[in-house]
């Protein structure tokens, strides 16, 4: 199967590191224009040069802005259209969470904040990427969820119940938006390599935990969600809307991991059951 993005612009949101950089890569490797966002200019600019050695079939384009900004997004879609007259697709990997711990000792402001970044923050990227996508006939919009969103993964307070909001907000975007050709589907990763869980994978514990819970006994790499995107934006996904796919090695057929070993230290047994 040929996946062709030659004359089509995305947007990446989050595109600076992780995930989004892996996705903004591979698709201007196959020859796509992307824009990437995020709040640091300079790790834009250092992301931005470092895609377009690695791709150079493609061009690359960056824009700071913070997601939890309406007025700022609303700004970039518009750029990012006008870069090359239309928007054909966006990824939205933007998101995080200010704190975990017991629910009985959430930080309520840090829960507020996180609640703005993944819930608001989706919102206002899909809301005005929607509206140039149906503008120009149609189009693909990603969001990258968690598998915490599905499995409960105790004591990560609200990035969990934050990403189960994001998955209802696909479904009822792909219900609203079909009608005009616009695609909205998630990607539930599981456990992937990057900088963000490096001290997971260090753990022995926490990362012989993961092993134990996933069928395929690997932790995931940033390909393997950036394949699944650049699937669900191509044409070949051309009727793929309001599914939610799990990349995660089939974790989502067990349980969450189980973190006690890095947070019992710091609130104790009784703290993680729910003691203050």
């Amino acid at each position: 199967m040929q996946l062709s993005f030659e004359d089509r612009t995305y947007l990446i949101t989050g595109g600076g590191s992780g995930i989004g950089k892996g996705i903004a890569e591979g698709l201007a490797k196959a020859g796509a224009n992307v824009m990437i966002i995020g709040r640091n200019a300079d790790r834009l600019a250092a992301a931005a040069d470092e895609i377009q050695s690695a791709a150079p079939a493609g061009q690359v384009n960056y824009e700071p802005a913070d997601v939890t900004n309406e007025d700022q997004i609303a700004a970039v879609v518009d750029a990012a259209a006008a870069w090359t007259g239309r928007l054909h697709g966006v990824v939205h990997c933007a998101g995080g969470s200010q704190t975990i711990g017991p629910i009985t000792q959430i930080d309520s402001e840090a829960w507020r904040a996180t609640v703005d970044l993944n819930i608001n923050g989706s919102m206002y990227v899909l809301k005005h990427s929607a509206r140039e996508m149906v503008r120009g006939g149609g189009g693909s919009f990603v969001g990258i969820s968690s598998i915490a969103s599905s499995n409960t993964h105790r004591w990560f307070g609200p990035y969990g119940v934050t990403k189960a909001g994001l998955d209802h907000l696909i479904k009822l975007a792909a219900d609203e938006l079909g009608p005009s050709w616009v695609r909205v589907n998630g990607i539930r990763p599981g456990l992937i390599r990057t900088e963000l869980v490096a001290m997971v994978l260090d753990s022995p514990e926490i990362s012989g935990d993961y092993r134990d819970c996933t069928p395929l006994p690997r932790p995931g790499e940033v390909s393997d969600v950036a394949n699944t995107a650049m699937f669900l934006l191509s044409d070949a996904a051309e009727w793929v809307t309001g599914q939610i796919i799990g990349v995660d090695g089939g974790q989502n057929l067990r349980r969450g991991p189980d973190y006690s070993a890095m947070l019992e230290p710091a609130y104790g047994a009784d703290g993680l059951r729910g003691v203050v």
